[in-house]
């Protein structure tokens, strides 16, 4: 498997975050980066947002800048792939090629690019709203291949292209770029890319380009329907069909005993309210379900139409999957992970009940790996490292120690 970790602080939801996150977020990145190697975990991940939503700022949230905040990371590890996430909307190419090649001779061919459209943060920009989920693909994709462009216009030093640069004069239809970029690019090869968003359009992009996505996939059938159609979409795009490995985060709640855990999932969840439940199911499907009691059912024809413009088509896409083919209560739907979370894989009990759903999943080929998102508690996550990585080592679903020294080399990418 390939194994990564959100550097979020997962297991504070719900709760007010502890003083020495907020006041020194750097050593927080460096402190859980340096855990997640000592577990010989592949790669951490940054996830970055460039609005502050209200709840946010009464938590006093800290959201450093990713690649610089990974940069620190990369000073004070050793192995452990670094993935930052840079936006493809309101980025310039040249500087995002030139910071993403900064961070990886800094980490030694280390670093990794979360490509995302972003849903929200227009107003930042001088821009009145977010544009179509079409054309921000659209404009991702040519943003995506001038940046690899500008990565390739400066060979490494002593590469067999030499050391001649090559202008790049692009001109699309979002981006004129001349080039080269001013910086070579590190003998250790391409950054790999990874993609977060599993909507029509974001699968048909991670098919074309991507070396994993990061899946929201709440439960096992979500996770196969999506693997098939990437691989399918990668034949097609004329790549291998394992070119993209999908990794949804999996969030975990792991304690001694299953009635434990079980009450970390509660604690988790409890501070969100039926009206609030109620208005994040309006805002994924813009269905107003409050006139519903708790018991009746909901089917599909109390949705608007499913081609409205939505925050997320991911999500809402996954939520009236669901609905469709289970008619759940509106209790059941009010608890459901797209509702009360961000439609990640939810795994609660003990490490050997954590341990078996993983297995259970790797097996259905549901799965390529994962994205670590501790819940509940500090000692949730120290199971984890501590327990449950060291017997999937055993088990011969991931390394017992590193064999390589760069990002690429933990993918696998030849």
């Amino acid at each position: 498997m390939v194994i990564g970790l959100s550097l979020t602080a997962t297991w504070l939801k719900g709760r007010s975050r502890a003083g020495d996150i907020t006041a020194n977020p750097v050593s927080f990145d460096v402190g859980l980066s340096q855990m997640a190697e000592r577990a010989g975990l592949d790669f951490v991940f940054k996830p970055d947002t460039l609005s502050v939503p209200p709840a946010a700022q009464a938590r006093g949230m800290a959201q450093l800048d990713p690649t610089i905040a990974l940069t620190a990371v990369a000073l004070q590890t050793e192995r452990i792939g670094l993935v930052t996430t840079v936006s493809t909307s309101f980025n310039p190419p040249f500087v995002t090629a030139r910071q993403l090649q900064s961070l990886h001779w800094v980490s030694n061919g280390r670093a990794g690019w979360n490509i995302v459209t972003s849903i929200e943060g227009a107003e930042n920009f001088g821009q009145q709203g977010m544009p179509d989920p079409a054309t921000r693909y659209r404009k991702a994709v040519e943003f995506t291949e001038t940046v690899r462009r500008l990565w390739r216009s400066h060979p490494a030093p002593g590469s067999a292209d030499g050391a001649e640069l090559q202008p790049v004069g692009h001109a699309g239809e979002f981006f004129q770029v001349r080039g080269p970029l001013n910086i070579p690019e590190h003998p250790a090869g391409e950054i790999p890319l990874f993609q977060a968003g599993a909507s029509d359009e974001g699968r048909g992009f991670a098919a074309s380009v991507a070396d994993a996505i990061f899946a929201a996939t709440p439960d096992m059938a979500a996770a196969r329907e999506l693997r098939a159609d990437l691989r399918r979409r990668a034949v097609d795009a004329s790549r291998a069909p394992d070119a993209v490995r999908v990794l949804p985060g999996l969030y975990f709640f792991i304690a001694r005993t299953r009635e434990e855990a079980w009450a970390l999932h509660r604690r988790a969840h409890e501070h969100l309210s039926r009206e609030t439940r109620l208005d994040k199911v309006r805002a994924i499907l813009g269905a107003d379900l409050s006139a519903m009691r708790d018991d009746e059912t909901v089917v599909p024809a109390m949705l608007p139409d499913g081609d409205q413009p939505v925050r997320s088509r991911t999500h809402a896409d996954l939520l009236r999957r669901y609905i469709a083919q289970n008619q759940p209560s509106l209790r059941v739907l009010l608890a459901r992970p797209e509702v009360v979370g961000s439609a990640h894989w939810v795994s609660v009990g003990t490490v050997d009940d954590v341990l078996a759903d993983i297995i259970r999943w790797f097996d259905a080929e549901a799965i390529d790996g994962f994205i670590a998102l501790p819940g509940g508690s500090t000692e949730s996550m120290r199971l984890f490292f501590d327990e449950l990585m060291p017997k999937l080592a055993t088990r011969k679903l991931f390394r017992a120690a590193y064999d390589s020294t760069t990002l690429r080399g933990h993918l696998g990418i030849v």
